[in-house]
Protein backbone atom coordinates (compact mmCIF):
# COMPACT_ATOMS: atom_id res chain seq x y z
CA UNK A 1 0.00 0.00 0.00
CA UNK A 2 1.14 3.52 -0.76
CA UNK A 3 -1.41 4.98 1.64
CA UNK A 4 -1.17 4.52 5.37
CA UNK A 5 -3.83 5.28 7.93
CA UNK A 6 -1.98 6.13 11.12
CA UNK A 7 -2.63 9.47 12.77
CA UNK A 8 0.45 11.61 12.20
CA UNK A 9 -0.50 14.04 14.98
CA UNK A 10 -2.51 14.13 18.17
CA UNK A 11 -4.00 17.18 19.92
CA UNK A 12 -2.30 16.29 23.20
CA UNK A 13 1.13 16.86 21.61
CA UNK A 14 0.37 20.52 20.97
CA UNK A 15 0.52 22.11 24.47
CA UNK A 16 4.10 21.06 25.40
CA UNK A 17 5.40 21.93 21.93
CA UNK A 18 3.72 25.32 22.08
CA UNK A 19 5.26 25.95 25.50
CA UNK A 20 8.73 25.10 24.16
CA UNK A 21 8.27 27.47 21.22
CA UNK A 22 7.16 30.30 23.49
CA UNK A 23 10.20 29.77 25.68
CA UNK A 24 12.40 30.10 22.57
CA UNK A 25 10.56 33.28 21.55
CA UNK A 26 11.20 34.79 24.98
CA UNK A 27 14.86 33.78 24.77
CA UNK A 28 15.45 35.76 21.56
CA UNK A 29 13.18 38.65 22.53
CA UNK A 30 10.27 38.49 20.08
CA UNK A 31 6.55 38.65 20.79
CA UNK A 32 5.44 36.30 18.04
CA UNK A 33 6.47 33.72 15.45
CA UNK A 34 4.75 32.77 12.19
CA UNK A 35 4.56 29.06 11.37
CA UNK A 36 3.40 28.53 7.75
CA UNK A 37 2.42 25.29 6.08
CA UNK A 38 4.90 25.97 3.25
CA UNK A 39 8.49 24.79 3.02
CA UNK A 40 11.43 26.54 1.33
CA UNK A 41 9.96 25.53 -2.05
CA UNK A 42 6.55 27.04 -1.23
CA UNK A 43 5.05 23.59 -1.65
CA UNK A 44 1.54 22.49 -0.79
CA UNK A 45 2.92 19.00 -0.22
CA UNK A 46 5.94 18.97 2.07
CA UNK A 47 8.44 16.42 3.37
CA UNK A 48 8.01 15.06 6.93
CA UNK A 49 10.92 17.20 8.12
CA UNK A 50 9.06 20.32 6.93
CA UNK A 51 5.69 19.51 8.53
CA UNK A 52 6.19 22.31 11.06
CA UNK A 53 2.58 23.46 11.20
CA UNK A 54 1.33 19.93 11.69
CA UNK A 55 4.04 19.11 14.26
CA UNK A 56 3.22 22.16 16.36
CA UNK A 57 -0.57 22.34 16.15
CA UNK A 58 -1.82 18.94 15.01
CA UNK A 59 -3.56 20.51 11.99
CA UNK A 60 -2.72 18.51 8.85
CA UNK A 61 -4.45 20.57 6.15
CA UNK A 62 -2.53 21.57 3.05
CA UNK A 63 -2.97 25.33 3.57
CA UNK A 64 -2.93 27.62 6.58
CA UNK A 65 -0.56 29.02 9.15
CA UNK A 66 -0.19 29.58 12.88
CA UNK A 67 0.84 32.78 14.61
CA UNK A 68 2.11 32.21 18.13
CA UNK A 69 1.95 35.08 20.63
CA UNK A 70 2.73 34.92 24.37
CA UNK A 71 -0.95 34.50 25.33
CA UNK A 72 -2.68 33.18 22.22
CA UNK A 73 -1.84 31.00 19.22
CA UNK A 74 -4.09 31.51 16.20
CA UNK A 75 -4.43 28.83 13.51
CA UNK A 76 -5.53 30.60 10.33
CA UNK A 77 -7.52 28.40 7.92
CA UNK A 78 -9.86 29.00 5.01
CA UNK A 79 -13.30 27.52 4.46
CA UNK A 80 -11.99 24.14 3.34
CA UNK A 81 -10.57 23.34 6.75
CA UNK A 82 -12.87 24.87 9.37
CA UNK A 83 -14.44 21.54 10.25
CA UNK A 84 -11.11 19.71 10.18
CA UNK A 85 -9.15 22.16 12.34
CA UNK A 86 -11.63 21.93 15.20
CA UNK A 87 -11.09 18.18 15.41
CA UNK A 88 -7.30 18.29 15.17
CA UNK A 89 -5.99 21.03 17.48
CA UNK A 90 -5.93 21.29 21.27
CA UNK A 91 -7.75 24.13 23.02
CA UNK A 92 -4.46 26.02 23.48
CA UNK A 93 -4.84 26.91 19.79
CA UNK A 94 -7.53 29.26 18.50
CA UNK A 95 -8.91 28.64 14.98
CA UNK A 96 -9.15 31.88 12.99
CA UNK A 97 -11.33 32.28 9.90
CA UNK A 98 -9.00 33.43 7.14
CA UNK A 99 -8.93 35.46 4.91
CA UNK A 100 -12.04 37.05 6.45
CA UNK A 101 -9.85 37.93 9.44
CA UNK A 102 -6.59 39.49 8.31
CA UNK A 103 -3.35 38.84 10.13
CA UNK A 104 -2.87 42.57 10.64
CA UNK A 105 -6.25 43.08 12.32
CA UNK A 106 -5.78 39.96 14.46
CA UNK A 107 -2.35 41.13 15.62
CA UNK A 108 -3.73 44.59 16.38
CA UNK A 109 -6.57 43.10 18.40
CA UNK A 110 -4.06 41.15 20.48
CA UNK A 111 -1.51 43.94 20.93
CA UNK A 112 1.33 42.11 19.23
CA UNK A 113 4.80 43.60 18.89
CA UNK A 114 7.80 42.25 16.98
CA UNK A 115 6.88 39.14 14.95
CA UNK A 116 9.64 36.76 13.93
CA UNK A 117 9.63 34.72 10.72
CA UNK A 118 11.90 32.32 8.85
CA UNK A 119 12.85 34.07 5.55
CA UNK A 120 13.16 30.70 3.82
CA UNK A 121 9.46 29.98 4.34
CA UNK A 122 7.91 33.21 3.06
CA UNK A 123 7.95 34.81 -0.38
CA UNK A 124 8.96 38.45 -0.97
CA UNK A 125 5.37 39.37 -1.79
CA UNK A 126 4.11 37.81 1.45
CA UNK A 127 6.64 39.76 3.49
CA UNK A 128 6.00 42.97 1.54
CA UNK A 129 2.26 42.66 2.14
CA UNK A 130 2.74 42.20 5.89
CA UNK A 131 5.14 45.13 6.15
CA UNK A 132 2.82 47.38 4.17
CA UNK A 133 0.05 46.41 6.59
CA UNK A 134 2.18 47.68 9.45
CA UNK A 135 3.31 44.36 10.92
CA UNK A 136 6.71 44.70 12.62
CA UNK A 137 8.74 41.77 11.31
CA UNK A 138 12.16 40.40 12.16
CA UNK A 139 13.89 37.59 10.25
CA UNK A 140 15.27 34.81 12.44
CA UNK A 141 16.32 31.20 12.40
CA UNK A 142 13.38 28.81 12.38
CA UNK A 143 12.23 28.67 15.99
CA UNK A 144 10.20 25.51 15.49
CA UNK A 145 13.30 23.69 14.23
CA UNK A 146 15.15 24.91 17.31
CA UNK A 147 12.76 23.03 19.62
CA UNK A 148 11.93 20.05 17.36
CA UNK A 149 14.18 17.38 18.92
CA UNK A 150 13.15 14.38 16.80
CA UNK A 151 12.85 16.12 13.46
CA UNK A 152 13.02 13.64 10.55
CA UNK A 153 16.01 13.81 8.17
CA UNK A 154 15.86 15.60 4.82
CA UNK A 155 14.64 13.47 1.89
CA UNK A 156 17.33 11.53 0.04
CA UNK A 157 15.48 10.16 -2.99
CA UNK A 158 17.36 9.75 -6.27
CA UNK A 159 16.33 11.57 -9.43
CA UNK A 160 15.51 9.67 -12.61
CA UNK A 161 15.09 10.65 -16.24
CA UNK A 162 11.64 11.34 -17.66
CA UNK A 163 11.51 9.89 -21.20
CA UNK A 164 11.54 12.46 -23.98
CA UNK A 165 8.81 10.56 -25.82
CA UNK A 166 6.52 11.34 -22.86
CA UNK A 167 7.90 14.84 -22.24
CA UNK A 168 7.43 15.71 -25.90
CA UNK A 169 10.50 17.96 -25.96
CA UNK A 170 14.14 17.46 -25.06
CA UNK A 171 15.61 19.23 -22.07
CA UNK A 172 18.10 21.01 -24.31
CA UNK A 173 15.26 22.40 -26.44
CA UNK A 174 13.39 23.53 -23.33
CA UNK A 175 16.49 25.23 -21.96
CA UNK A 176 17.06 27.00 -25.28
CA UNK A 177 13.42 28.13 -25.31
CA UNK A 178 13.62 29.52 -21.77
CA UNK A 179 16.98 31.17 -22.46
CA UNK A 180 15.53 32.87 -25.55
CA UNK A 181 12.56 34.14 -23.54
CA UNK A 182 14.89 35.61 -20.92
CA UNK A 183 16.99 37.27 -23.61
CA UNK A 184 13.89 38.73 -25.24
CA UNK A 185 12.91 40.19 -21.86
CA UNK A 186 16.32 41.81 -21.48
CA UNK A 187 17.27 39.51 -18.60
CA UNK A 188 20.55 37.69 -18.04
CA UNK A 189 19.37 34.84 -15.80
CA UNK A 190 16.43 33.50 -13.82
CA UNK A 191 16.38 31.97 -10.36
CA UNK A 192 14.23 28.84 -10.21
CA UNK A 193 12.96 27.67 -6.82
CA UNK A 194 9.92 25.57 -7.74
CA UNK A 195 10.97 21.91 -7.94
CA UNK A 196 8.33 20.99 -10.52
CA UNK A 197 9.59 23.79 -12.78
CA UNK A 198 13.14 22.47 -12.54
CA UNK A 199 12.02 18.85 -13.06
CA UNK A 200 10.03 19.92 -16.12
CA UNK A 201 12.96 21.92 -17.53
CA UNK A 202 15.50 19.12 -17.08
CA UNK A 203 13.14 16.23 -17.94
CA UNK A 204 13.72 14.55 -14.61
CA UNK A 205 11.54 13.34 -11.76
CA UNK A 206 12.38 12.60 -8.14
CA UNK A 207 11.22 10.94 -4.94
CA UNK A 208 11.60 13.62 -2.28
CA UNK A 209 7.90 14.18 -1.58
CA UNK A 210 5.32 11.44 -1.04
CA UNK A 211 2.81 11.28 -3.92
CA UNK A 212 4.57 14.02 -5.94
CA UNK A 213 7.55 12.84 -8.07
CA UNK A 214 9.79 15.89 -7.63
CA UNK A 215 13.39 16.56 -6.70
CA UNK A 216 13.88 19.23 -4.03
CA UNK A 217 16.48 21.54 -5.53
CA UNK A 218 17.18 25.08 -6.70
CA UNK A 219 18.52 26.25 -10.04
CA UNK A 220 19.77 29.24 -12.01
CA UNK A 221 19.20 29.29 -15.77
CA UNK A 222 21.16 31.74 -17.93
CA UNK A 223 20.69 33.15 -21.41
CA UNK A 224 23.40 30.79 -22.70
CA UNK A 225 20.96 27.95 -21.81
CA UNK A 226 23.25 26.67 -19.08
CA UNK A 227 21.73 25.58 -15.78
CA UNK A 228 23.38 25.61 -12.38
CA UNK A 229 21.59 22.95 -10.32
CA UNK A 230 21.84 23.06 -6.54
CA UNK A 231 21.13 19.64 -5.10
CA UNK A 232 22.88 16.89 -3.17
CA UNK A 233 25.19 15.40 -5.85
CA UNK A 234 24.36 11.82 -4.88
CA UNK A 235 20.71 12.42 -5.83
CA UNK A 236 21.59 12.98 -9.49
CA UNK A 237 24.52 10.57 -9.98
CA UNK A 238 22.37 8.13 -11.97
CA UNK A 239 21.41 10.78 -14.54
CA UNK A 240 24.85 10.96 -16.09
CA UNK A 241 26.73 14.12 -17.12
CA UNK A 242 25.25 16.94 -19.15
CA UNK A 243 27.73 19.54 -20.30
CA UNK A 244 25.13 22.30 -19.98
CA UNK A 245 24.15 21.43 -16.39
CA UNK A 246 26.53 22.22 -13.54
CA UNK A 247 25.70 20.47 -10.26
CA UNK A 248 26.53 22.18 -6.97
CA UNK A 249 25.68 21.31 -3.36
CA UNK A 250 22.63 23.10 -1.89
CA UNK A 251 24.72 25.14 0.54
CA UNK A 252 26.37 26.89 -2.44
CA UNK A 253 23.07 28.33 -3.67
CA UNK A 254 22.97 31.66 -1.83
CA UNK A 255 26.61 32.42 -2.67
CA UNK A 256 25.85 31.77 -6.34
CA UNK A 257 22.80 34.04 -6.14
CA UNK A 258 24.95 36.76 -4.59
CA UNK A 259 27.51 36.44 -7.39
CA UNK A 260 25.00 36.94 -10.21
CA UNK A 261 25.44 40.00 -12.41
CA UNK A 262 23.21 41.87 -14.82
CA UNK A 263 19.42 41.65 -14.66
CA UNK A 264 18.02 38.60 -12.87
CA UNK A 265 14.42 37.37 -12.95
CA UNK A 266 12.92 36.37 -9.62
CA UNK A 267 9.34 35.28 -8.97
CA UNK A 268 8.18 37.25 -5.90
CA UNK A 269 5.28 34.86 -5.27
CA UNK A 270 7.25 31.62 -5.09
CA UNK A 271 10.87 32.48 -4.29
CA UNK A 272 11.95 32.54 -0.61
CA UNK A 273 12.60 35.98 0.89
CA UNK A 274 16.06 34.68 1.84
CA UNK A 275 16.97 34.44 -1.85
CA UNK A 276 15.93 38.01 -2.58
CA UNK A 277 18.00 39.18 0.38
CA UNK A 278 21.08 37.41 -1.02
CA UNK A 279 20.65 38.85 -4.52
CA UNK A 280 22.83 41.89 -5.22
CA UNK A 281 22.23 42.10 -9.00
CA UNK A 282 19.39 44.10 -10.56
CA UNK A 283 16.10 42.36 -9.81
CA UNK A 284 13.50 41.79 -12.52
CA UNK A 285 10.31 40.62 -10.83
CA UNK A 286 8.35 38.24 -12.99
CA UNK A 287 6.68 34.87 -13.26
CA UNK A 288 8.92 31.81 -13.07
CA UNK A 289 9.73 31.37 -16.80
CA UNK A 290 8.90 27.65 -16.71
CA UNK A 291 5.43 27.68 -15.17
CA UNK A 292 3.41 28.69 -18.23
CA UNK A 293 5.29 26.46 -20.72
CA UNK A 294 4.86 23.61 -18.22
CA UNK A 295 1.13 24.31 -17.86
CA UNK A 296 0.60 24.29 -21.64
CA UNK A 297 0.83 20.55 -22.25
CA UNK A 298 2.16 19.52 -25.64
CA UNK A 299 0.67 16.75 -27.79
CA UNK A 300 2.88 14.05 -26.31
CA UNK A 301 1.86 15.03 -22.79
CA UNK A 302 -1.81 15.13 -23.78
CA UNK A 303 -1.56 11.66 -25.35
CA UNK A 304 -0.05 10.47 -22.10
CA UNK A 305 -2.80 12.12 -20.07
CA UNK A 306 -5.50 10.44 -22.17
CA UNK A 307 -3.81 7.05 -21.80
CA UNK A 308 -3.41 7.49 -18.04
CA UNK A 309 -7.06 8.47 -17.65
CA UNK A 310 -8.25 5.52 -19.74
CA UNK A 311 -6.23 3.18 -17.55
CA UNK A 312 -7.40 4.87 -14.37
CA UNK A 313 -11.04 4.71 -15.49
CA UNK A 314 -10.87 0.91 -15.66
CA UNK A 315 -9.62 0.80 -12.08
CA UNK A 316 -12.29 3.23 -10.86
CA UNK A 317 -15.09 1.34 -12.59
CA UNK A 318 -13.94 -1.98 -11.13
CA UNK A 319 -13.90 -0.31 -7.70
CA UNK A 320 -17.39 1.20 -8.09
CA UNK A 321 -18.78 -2.15 -9.25
CA UNK A 322 -17.16 -3.90 -6.28
CA UNK A 323 -18.52 -1.34 -3.83
CA UNK A 324 -22.05 -1.71 -5.19
CA UNK A 325 -21.82 -5.47 -4.74
CA UNK A 326 -21.05 -5.13 -1.03
CA UNK A 327 -23.74 -4.87 1.62
CA UNK A 328 -24.07 -1.44 3.25
CA UNK A 329 -22.44 -1.55 6.67
CA UNK A 330 -19.91 -4.21 5.63
CA UNK A 331 -17.22 -1.87 4.23
CA UNK A 332 -15.16 0.69 6.12
CA UNK A 333 -13.60 3.88 4.81
CA UNK A 334 -10.13 2.33 5.09
CA UNK A 335 -11.19 -0.89 3.38
CA UNK A 336 -12.66 1.08 0.48
CA UNK A 337 -9.45 3.09 0.06
CA UNK A 338 -7.38 -0.11 0.16
CA UNK A 339 -9.53 -1.85 -2.45
CA UNK A 340 -9.40 1.20 -4.75
CA UNK A 341 -5.63 1.34 -4.53
CA UNK A 342 -5.56 -2.39 -5.25
CA UNK A 343 -7.46 -1.91 -8.50
CA UNK A 344 -5.05 0.86 -9.52
CA UNK A 345 -2.09 -1.37 -8.68
CA UNK A 346 -3.61 -4.11 -10.83
CA UNK A 347 -3.00 -1.93 -13.89
CA UNK A 348 0.73 -2.71 -13.38
CA UNK A 349 1.43 0.91 -14.26
CA UNK A 350 0.81 2.74 -10.98
CA UNK A 351 3.90 4.57 -9.70
CA UNK A 352 2.10 6.06 -6.66
CA UNK A 353 -1.24 7.52 -5.74
CA UNK A 354 -1.37 11.22 -6.58
CA UNK A 355 -2.54 12.20 -3.06
CA UNK A 356 -3.94 10.52 0.02
CA UNK A 357 -7.33 9.10 -0.96
CA UNK A 358 -10.23 11.01 0.57
CA UNK A 359 -12.61 8.25 1.65
CA UNK A 360 -15.41 9.88 3.62
CA UNK A 361 -18.81 8.47 4.51
CA UNK A 362 -21.70 10.44 5.99
CA UNK A 363 -20.50 13.40 8.01
CA UNK A 364 -16.88 12.73 7.06
CA UNK A 365 -17.71 13.65 3.48
CA UNK A 366 -18.31 17.21 4.69
CA UNK A 367 -14.64 17.53 5.67
CA UNK A 368 -13.32 18.76 2.32
CA UNK A 369 -9.85 17.23 2.66
CA UNK A 370 -10.73 14.41 5.05
CA UNK A 371 -7.99 11.86 5.68
CA UNK A 372 -9.24 8.63 7.18
CA UNK A 373 -7.16 7.20 10.02
CA UNK A 374 -7.47 4.12 12.21
CA UNK A 375 -9.01 6.38 14.86
CA UNK A 376 -11.62 8.01 12.57
CA UNK A 377 -12.42 4.97 10.40
CA UNK A 378 -16.13 4.17 10.17
CA UNK A 379 -18.40 1.99 8.09
CA UNK A 380 -20.28 3.03 4.98
CA UNK A 381 -23.88 2.79 6.15
CA UNK A 382 -27.16 2.58 4.30
CA UNK A 383 -29.04 5.82 3.79
CA UNK A 384 -25.98 8.09 3.56
CA UNK A 385 -23.54 9.42 0.97
CA UNK A 386 -19.97 8.32 0.38
CA UNK A 387 -17.40 10.71 -1.15
CA UNK A 388 -14.22 9.27 -2.66
CA UNK A 389 -11.60 11.62 -4.12
CA UNK A 390 -8.50 9.88 -5.42
CA UNK A 391 -5.93 9.71 -8.18
CA UNK A 392 -2.94 7.91 -9.58
CA UNK A 393 0.58 8.83 -10.61
CA UNK A 394 1.44 7.07 -13.86
CA UNK A 395 4.58 7.73 -15.85
CA UNK A 396 2.45 9.12 -18.68
CA UNK A 397 0.07 11.21 -16.60
CA UNK A 398 -1.45 12.26 -13.30
CA UNK A 399 -5.13 11.60 -12.52
CA UNK A 400 -7.60 13.06 -10.03
CA UNK A 401 -11.26 12.05 -9.81
CA UNK A 402 -14.06 12.47 -7.27
CA UNK A 403 -17.32 10.57 -7.17
CA UNK A 404 -20.10 10.87 -4.62
CA UNK A 405 -22.17 7.72 -4.22
CA UNK A 406 -25.52 6.76 -2.72
CA UNK A 407 -25.43 4.03 -0.10
CA UNK A 408 -28.91 2.56 -0.14
CA UNK A 409 -31.69 5.15 -0.41
CA UNK A 410 -30.22 8.64 -0.15
CA UNK A 411 -31.97 11.60 1.54
CA UNK A 412 -34.05 13.66 -0.92
CA UNK A 413 -32.36 16.94 0.04
CA UNK A 414 -29.00 15.33 -0.73
CA UNK A 415 -30.27 14.31 -4.19
CA UNK A 416 -31.38 17.88 -4.91
CA UNK A 417 -28.01 19.28 -3.81
CA UNK A 418 -26.17 16.62 -5.83
CA UNK A 419 -28.15 17.54 -8.95
CA UNK A 420 -27.25 21.20 -8.54
CA UNK A 421 -23.56 20.28 -8.20
CA UNK A 422 -23.88 18.12 -11.33
CA UNK A 423 -25.47 21.02 -13.22
CA UNK A 424 -22.46 23.16 -12.36
CA UNK A 425 -20.04 20.49 -13.54
CA UNK A 426 -21.98 20.11 -16.80
CA UNK A 427 -22.03 23.88 -17.34
CA UNK A 428 -18.23 24.04 -17.26
CA UNK A 429 -17.91 20.92 -19.41
CA UNK A 430 -20.08 22.47 -22.15
CA UNK A 431 -18.86 26.07 -22.11
CA UNK A 432 -17.19 27.79 -25.10
CA UNK A 433 -15.25 30.95 -24.39
CA UNK A 434 -13.04 33.41 -26.28
CA UNK A 435 -9.28 33.60 -25.75
CA UNK A 436 -8.37 35.86 -22.88
CA UNK A 437 -10.98 34.44 -20.51
CA UNK A 438 -9.57 33.52 -17.09
CA UNK A 439 -10.71 31.08 -14.44
CA UNK A 440 -12.42 33.85 -12.48
CA UNK A 441 -14.67 34.59 -15.47
CA UNK A 442 -16.18 31.09 -15.58
CA UNK A 443 -16.07 30.00 -11.94
CA UNK A 444 -19.62 31.28 -11.36
CA UNK A 445 -20.97 28.89 -14.01
CA UNK A 446 -20.24 26.00 -11.67
CA UNK A 447 -21.98 27.72 -8.74
CA UNK A 448 -25.03 29.29 -10.38
CA UNK A 449 -27.53 26.50 -9.63
CA UNK A 450 -26.25 26.22 -6.05
CA UNK A 451 -26.52 29.98 -5.59
CA UNK A 452 -30.13 29.91 -6.77
CA UNK A 453 -30.85 27.65 -3.78
CA UNK A 454 -28.76 29.70 -1.35
CA UNK A 455 -25.90 27.19 -1.35
CA UNK A 456 -22.17 27.46 -2.12
CA UNK A 457 -18.79 25.86 -1.44
CA UNK A 458 -15.55 27.29 -0.04
CA UNK A 459 -12.94 25.85 -2.41
CA UNK A 460 -11.97 26.73 -5.94
CA UNK A 461 -13.77 25.00 -8.77
CA UNK A 462 -10.63 23.82 -10.54
CA UNK A 463 -6.86 23.50 -10.14
CA UNK A 464 -4.13 22.80 -12.64
CA UNK A 465 -2.73 19.27 -12.95
CA UNK A 466 0.81 18.31 -13.98
CA UNK A 467 2.17 15.65 -16.32
CA UNK A 468 3.49 13.02 -13.90
CA UNK A 469 4.16 15.93 -11.54
CA UNK A 470 2.04 17.72 -8.97
CA UNK A 471 -1.67 16.95 -8.89
CA UNK A 472 -2.11 20.62 -7.86
CA UNK A 473 -0.15 22.61 -10.42
CA UNK A 474 -0.10 26.38 -10.86
CA UNK A 475 -0.66 28.88 -12.19
CA UNK A 476 -3.92 28.09 -14.00
CA UNK A 477 -7.06 27.73 -11.87
CA UNK A 478 -10.82 28.04 -12.07
CA UNK A 479 -11.59 30.20 -9.07
CA UNK A 480 -12.87 33.62 -8.13
CA UNK A 481 -9.35 34.99 -7.76
CA UNK A 482 -7.64 33.57 -10.87
CA UNK A 483 -6.99 36.26 -13.49
CA UNK A 484 -4.61 34.17 -15.65
CA UNK A 485 -6.10 33.57 -19.13
CA UNK A 486 -6.74 29.93 -19.92
CA UNK A 487 -4.72 28.56 -22.85
CA UNK A 488 -4.79 25.40 -24.96
CA UNK A 489 -3.06 22.46 -23.31
CA UNK A 490 -3.81 23.45 -19.73
CA UNK A 491 -5.19 20.51 -17.75
CA UNK A 492 -7.62 21.52 -15.00
CA UNK A 493 -10.01 19.89 -12.60
CA UNK A 494 -13.75 20.60 -12.81
CA UNK A 495 -15.01 19.93 -9.27
CA UNK A 496 -17.91 21.87 -7.81
CA UNK A 497 -19.27 20.62 -4.51
CA UNK A 498 -21.56 21.17 -1.54
CA UNK A 499 -20.93 20.28 2.11
CA UNK A 500 -23.33 20.11 5.03
CA UNK A 501 -21.40 19.88 8.29
CA UNK A 502 -22.34 16.84 10.34
CA UNK A 503 -24.38 15.28 7.52
CA UNK A 504 -22.78 14.76 4.11
CA UNK A 505 -20.43 16.07 1.45
CA UNK A 506 -20.91 16.18 -2.32
CA UNK A 507 -18.24 16.69 -4.96
CA UNK A 508 -18.11 15.57 -8.59
CA UNK A 509 -14.75 15.92 -10.32
CA UNK A 510 -13.51 15.31 -13.83
CA UNK A 511 -10.28 16.52 -15.38
CA UNK A 512 -10.57 18.66 -18.49
CA UNK A 513 -8.09 20.19 -20.92
CA UNK A 514 -8.36 23.53 -22.71
CA UNK A 515 -8.41 23.20 -26.49
CA UNK A 516 -9.23 25.14 -29.64
CA UNK A 517 -13.00 25.02 -30.11
CA UNK A 518 -14.50 23.78 -33.38
CA UNK A 519 -15.85 26.54 -35.61
CA UNK A 520 -19.55 27.33 -35.40
CA UNK A 521 -21.67 28.63 -38.30
CA UNK A 522 -22.18 32.36 -37.95
CA UNK A 523 -19.59 32.77 -35.17
CA UNK A 524 -17.38 35.84 -35.25
CA UNK A 525 -13.76 35.57 -36.27
CA UNK A 526 -12.18 35.67 -32.83
CA UNK A 527 -10.41 32.61 -31.43
CA UNK A 528 -12.65 30.35 -29.32
CA UNK A 529 -11.74 27.70 -26.78
CA UNK A 530 -13.57 24.90 -24.99
CA UNK A 531 -12.76 21.89 -22.83
CA UNK A 532 -12.00 18.29 -23.74
CA UNK A 533 -13.05 15.89 -20.98
CA UNK A 534 -10.34 13.46 -19.89
CA UNK A 535 -12.23 11.53 -17.18
CA UNK A 536 -14.81 8.97 -18.25
CA UNK A 537 -16.28 7.22 -15.21
CA UNK A 538 -20.05 7.01 -14.52
CA UNK A 539 -21.71 9.56 -12.25
CA UNK A 540 -24.17 8.05 -9.77
CA UNK A 541 -27.60 8.20 -11.48
CA UNK A 542 -29.34 7.34 -8.20
CA UNK A 543 -28.44 10.80 -6.88
CA UNK A 544 -29.74 12.71 -9.92
CA UNK A 545 -33.19 14.28 -9.88
CA UNK A 546 -33.99 14.09 -13.62
CA UNK A 547 -36.78 16.66 -13.43
CA UNK A 548 -34.29 19.33 -12.33
CA UNK A 549 -32.20 18.96 -15.48
CA UNK A 550 -32.72 20.87 -18.69
CA UNK A 551 -32.97 19.00 -21.98
CA UNK A 552 -29.40 19.99 -22.78
CA UNK A 553 -28.11 18.80 -19.40
CA UNK A 554 -29.94 15.48 -19.77
CA UNK A 555 -28.49 15.02 -23.24
CA UNK A 556 -25.00 15.77 -21.89
CA UNK A 557 -25.16 13.19 -19.10
CA UNK A 558 -26.63 10.54 -21.38
CA UNK A 559 -23.96 11.19 -24.02
CA UNK A 560 -21.26 11.17 -21.34
CA UNK A 561 -22.41 7.83 -19.98
CA UNK A 562 -22.63 6.32 -23.44
CA UNK A 563 -19.04 7.41 -24.06
CA UNK A 564 -17.96 5.94 -20.68
CA UNK A 565 -19.41 2.59 -21.75
CA UNK A 566 -17.91 2.74 -25.24
CA UNK A 567 -14.40 3.42 -23.99
CA UNK A 568 -14.21 0.39 -21.68
CA UNK A 569 -16.17 -2.10 -23.77
CA UNK A 570 -14.57 -5.55 -23.64
CA UNK A 571 -11.99 -4.55 -20.99
CA UNK A 572 -13.91 -5.10 -17.75
CA UNK A 573 -14.54 -8.05 -15.47
CA UNK A 574 -17.96 -9.67 -15.77
CA UNK A 575 -19.10 -8.00 -12.53
CA UNK A 576 -18.00 -4.54 -13.71
CA UNK A 577 -19.48 -5.01 -17.19
CA UNK A 578 -22.86 -5.91 -15.68
CA UNK A 579 -22.64 -2.93 -13.32
CA UNK A 580 -21.79 -0.57 -16.20
CA UNK A 581 -24.94 -1.51 -18.08
CA UNK A 582 -27.04 -0.09 -15.26
CA UNK A 583 -24.73 2.77 -14.35
CA UNK A 584 -24.72 4.12 -17.92
CA UNK A 585 -28.39 3.65 -18.74
CA UNK A 586 -30.10 6.74 -20.13
CA UNK A 587 -31.98 8.99 -17.74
Amino acid sequence: MFQTFESSTSPDQGPPRLAALRAKMAEIGVQGFIVPRADAWQGEYVAPCDERLSWLTGFTGSAGYCVVLPDIAGVFVDGRYRVQVKAQVADVFTPVDWPETSLKSWLTDHGAGRIAYDPWLHSPNQIKSLKEAGVELVATENLVDAVWDDRPPRPAGEAFAHPVELAGESSSDKRARIAAALKDAGEDAAILTLPDSICWLLNIRGADIPRIPILQCFAIVSTDARVALFVEPEKVETLGPDQAIDVHPPEAFLDAVGALEGKVRLDPDSCPEAVLTALTAEVSYGLDPCVLPKARKNEAELRGARAAHARDALAMIEFLAWLDSEEPGSVTEIAAAEVLEGFRRATNALRDISFETISGAGEHGAVVHYRVTEETNRTLNSGELYLVDSGGQYIDGTTDITRTLALGTPPEDARAAFTRVLQGMIALSRIRFPRGVAGAHIDALARAQLWMAGLDYDHGTGHGVGSYLSVHEGPARISRVSTLPLEPGMILSNEPGYYREGAFGIRIENLIVVREAPALPGADDRSWLDFETLTYVPIDRRLIVPGMLSAGETAWINTYHAECARRVAGQLSDRAATWMAGACASL
